[in-house]
Protein backbone atom coordinates (compact mmCIF):
# COMPACT_ATOMS: atom_id res chain seq x y z
CA UNK A 1 0.00 0.00 0.00
CA UNK A 2 2.75 1.85 0.95
CA UNK A 3 4.78 1.29 -2.27
CA UNK A 4 1.37 2.31 -4.32
CA UNK A 5 0.86 5.81 -2.63
CA UNK A 6 4.47 6.39 -3.73
CA UNK A 7 3.75 5.80 -7.03
CA UNK A 8 0.92 8.05 -6.95
CA UNK A 9 2.42 10.96 -5.36
CA UNK A 10 5.30 10.36 -7.89
CA UNK A 11 2.58 10.50 -10.91
CA UNK A 12 1.10 13.56 -9.49
CA UNK A 13 4.41 15.56 -9.11
CA UNK A 14 5.28 14.55 -12.70
CA UNK A 15 2.25 15.91 -13.94
CA UNK A 16 2.10 19.00 -11.90
CA UNK A 17 5.59 19.78 -13.55
CA UNK A 18 4.63 18.77 -17.07
CA UNK A 19 1.72 21.04 -16.77
CA UNK A 20 2.78 24.02 -15.63
CA UNK A 21 5.47 23.73 -17.77
CA UNK A 22 3.09 23.25 -20.80
CA UNK A 23 0.94 26.46 -18.94
CA UNK A 24 4.05 28.33 -18.97
CA UNK A 25 5.37 27.98 -22.60
CA UNK A 26 4.00 30.64 -25.05
CA UNK A 27 1.34 29.41 -27.24
CA UNK A 28 2.61 27.38 -30.55
CA UNK A 29 0.48 29.82 -32.52
CA UNK A 30 1.45 33.37 -30.62
CA UNK A 31 -1.11 35.88 -32.86
CA UNK A 32 -4.25 35.40 -34.58
CA UNK A 33 -2.48 35.42 -38.26
CA UNK A 34 -0.40 32.46 -37.33
CA UNK A 35 -3.46 30.71 -36.02
CA UNK A 36 -5.43 30.40 -38.53
CA UNK A 37 -2.10 29.98 -41.05
CA UNK A 38 -1.48 27.16 -39.17
CA UNK A 39 -5.18 26.01 -38.93
CA UNK A 40 -5.28 26.09 -42.95
CA UNK A 41 -1.90 23.89 -43.79
CA UNK A 42 -3.01 21.48 -41.02
CA UNK A 43 -6.37 21.03 -43.18
CA UNK A 44 -4.41 20.90 -46.48
CA UNK A 45 -2.58 18.14 -45.05
CA UNK A 46 -5.03 16.18 -43.44
CA UNK A 47 -7.04 15.99 -46.90
CA UNK A 48 -3.82 15.06 -48.27
CA UNK A 49 -3.95 11.72 -46.34
CA UNK A 50 -7.45 11.12 -45.51
CA UNK A 51 -9.66 11.21 -48.72
CA UNK A 52 -12.81 10.71 -46.05
CA UNK A 53 -11.65 14.19 -44.33
CA UNK A 54 -12.07 15.89 -47.81
CA UNK A 55 -15.52 14.65 -48.23
CA UNK A 56 -16.68 15.73 -44.53
CA UNK A 57 -15.19 19.10 -45.71
CA UNK A 58 -17.77 19.68 -48.41
CA UNK A 59 -20.56 19.01 -46.16
CA UNK A 60 -19.59 20.49 -43.06
CA UNK A 61 -21.20 23.34 -41.49
CA UNK A 62 -17.86 24.25 -39.44
CA UNK A 63 -14.67 22.82 -39.21
CA UNK A 64 -12.62 23.30 -35.74
CA UNK A 65 -8.65 22.42 -36.24
CA UNK A 66 -6.46 22.27 -33.95
CA UNK A 67 -3.20 22.15 -35.12
CA UNK A 68 -0.99 21.53 -32.43
CA UNK A 69 -1.31 19.38 -29.43
CA UNK A 70 0.73 18.56 -26.81
CA UNK A 71 0.25 15.40 -24.32
CA UNK A 72 2.54 14.59 -21.31
CA UNK A 73 1.76 12.31 -18.79
CA UNK A 74 2.96 9.36 -16.45
CA UNK A 75 -0.19 7.97 -14.86
CA UNK A 76 -1.97 11.04 -15.18
CA UNK A 77 -1.89 13.51 -18.13
CA UNK A 78 -2.99 16.38 -20.09
CA UNK A 79 -2.83 18.14 -23.39
CA UNK A 80 -3.39 21.20 -24.41
CA UNK A 81 -3.71 23.39 -27.30
CA UNK A 82 -5.24 26.12 -29.66
CA UNK A 83 -7.33 26.17 -32.73
CA UNK A 84 -9.06 28.28 -34.97
CA UNK A 85 -12.98 27.49 -36.44
CA UNK A 86 -13.69 27.83 -40.25
CA UNK A 87 -17.09 28.23 -42.01
CA UNK A 88 -17.30 28.72 -45.51
CA UNK A 89 -13.85 29.21 -45.49
CA UNK A 90 -13.56 32.07 -43.21
CA UNK A 91 -12.57 32.25 -39.40
CA UNK A 92 -15.00 32.28 -36.94
CA UNK A 93 -13.20 32.30 -33.81
CA UNK A 94 -10.25 30.79 -31.89
CA UNK A 95 -10.37 28.01 -29.08
CA UNK A 96 -8.11 26.17 -27.03
CA UNK A 97 -8.75 22.55 -25.76
CA UNK A 98 -7.51 21.11 -22.53
CA UNK A 99 -7.79 17.77 -21.48
CA UNK A 100 -6.87 15.97 -18.43
CA UNK A 101 -6.65 11.71 -18.36
CA UNK A 102 -5.68 9.30 -15.78
CA UNK A 103 -4.65 5.59 -16.39
CA UNK A 104 -1.62 3.36 -17.36
CA UNK A 105 0.31 5.60 -19.47
CA UNK A 106 3.51 7.23 -20.26
CA UNK A 107 5.04 9.46 -22.30
CA UNK A 108 4.98 13.32 -24.28
CA UNK A 109 3.35 13.58 -27.77
CA UNK A 110 2.64 16.03 -30.50
CA UNK A 111 -0.63 15.41 -32.15
CA UNK A 112 -3.75 17.91 -34.33
CA UNK A 113 -6.91 16.70 -34.61
CA UNK A 114 -10.12 18.47 -36.31
CA UNK A 115 -13.62 18.58 -35.91
CA UNK A 116 -16.04 18.81 -38.15
CA UNK A 117 -19.78 19.50 -37.23
CA UNK A 118 -22.05 18.25 -39.63
CA UNK A 119 -25.61 20.26 -39.18
CA UNK A 120 -26.42 23.62 -37.37
CA UNK A 121 -27.27 21.52 -33.70
CA UNK A 122 -23.63 20.58 -33.66
CA UNK A 123 -22.37 24.20 -34.23
CA UNK A 124 -24.92 25.75 -32.18
CA UNK A 125 -23.65 23.37 -29.19
CA UNK A 126 -20.33 24.72 -29.58
CA UNK A 127 -21.62 28.16 -29.41
CA UNK A 128 -24.19 27.52 -26.61
CA UNK A 129 -21.54 26.43 -23.57
CA UNK A 130 -19.14 27.67 -21.70
CA UNK A 131 -16.76 24.89 -22.42
CA UNK A 132 -17.98 22.01 -25.10
CA UNK A 133 -17.14 18.70 -24.00
CA UNK A 134 -16.01 15.99 -26.00
CA UNK A 135 -18.76 13.22 -25.93
CA UNK A 136 -21.24 14.98 -23.51
CA UNK A 137 -24.23 16.55 -26.42
CA UNK A 138 -23.60 15.67 -30.35
CA UNK A 139 -22.65 12.15 -31.45
CA UNK A 140 -19.44 12.03 -32.46
CA UNK A 141 -17.52 9.70 -34.43
CA UNK A 142 -13.53 9.03 -34.02
CA UNK A 143 -12.40 8.61 -38.01
CA UNK A 144 -9.96 5.77 -37.93
CA UNK A 145 -9.11 3.78 -41.20
CA UNK A 146 -12.02 1.81 -41.42
CA UNK A 147 -14.75 4.50 -40.84
CA UNK A 148 -12.32 6.40 -43.33
CA UNK A 149 -12.44 4.01 -45.74
CA UNK A 150 -16.28 3.36 -45.84
CA UNK A 151 -17.46 7.01 -45.62
CA UNK A 152 -19.15 8.92 -48.41
CA UNK A 153 -21.49 11.71 -48.90
CA UNK A 154 -24.81 9.24 -48.32
CA UNK A 155 -23.29 7.96 -44.90
CA UNK A 156 -22.56 11.01 -42.92
CA UNK A 157 -25.09 10.57 -40.03
CA UNK A 158 -23.51 11.80 -37.31
CA UNK A 159 -23.66 15.13 -35.85
CA UNK A 160 -19.55 15.70 -35.51
CA UNK A 161 -16.50 13.84 -36.87
CA UNK A 162 -13.35 13.71 -35.24
CA UNK A 163 -9.65 13.02 -36.94
CA UNK A 164 -6.59 12.97 -35.23
CA UNK A 165 -3.74 13.42 -37.39
CA UNK A 166 0.27 14.50 -37.48
CA UNK A 167 1.37 12.19 -34.30
CA UNK A 168 4.79 12.65 -33.23
CA UNK A 169 6.59 11.75 -30.02
CA UNK A 170 5.87 8.61 -27.87
CA UNK A 171 2.95 8.08 -25.77
CA UNK A 172 1.98 5.03 -25.17
CA UNK A 173 -1.02 3.56 -22.39
CA UNK A 174 -4.78 3.42 -22.39
CA UNK A 175 -7.12 5.70 -19.88
CA UNK A 176 -10.09 7.66 -19.43
CA UNK A 177 -9.95 11.18 -20.44
CA UNK A 178 -12.47 14.44 -20.93
CA UNK A 179 -11.32 17.28 -23.40
CA UNK A 180 -13.18 20.71 -22.88
CA UNK A 181 -13.20 22.98 -25.97
CA UNK A 182 -13.36 27.30 -25.05
CA UNK A 183 -13.80 29.89 -27.22
CA UNK A 184 -10.71 32.41 -26.66
CA UNK A 185 -10.11 35.95 -27.77
CA UNK A 186 -7.47 36.20 -30.03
Amino acid sequence: MVRMMRVVTVGLLIVTAISMSLAARPAAADSARELEADGRAALRSLYASQRSAKVLASKAKAILVFPEMVKAGFMFGGQIGEGVRFQNGKVTGFYNSVAASYGLQAGIQKFGYALFFMNNGAVNQLDATRGFELGVGPSLVVVDEGVGKSLTTNTITSDTYAFIFDQRGLMAGIGIQGSKITRIDK
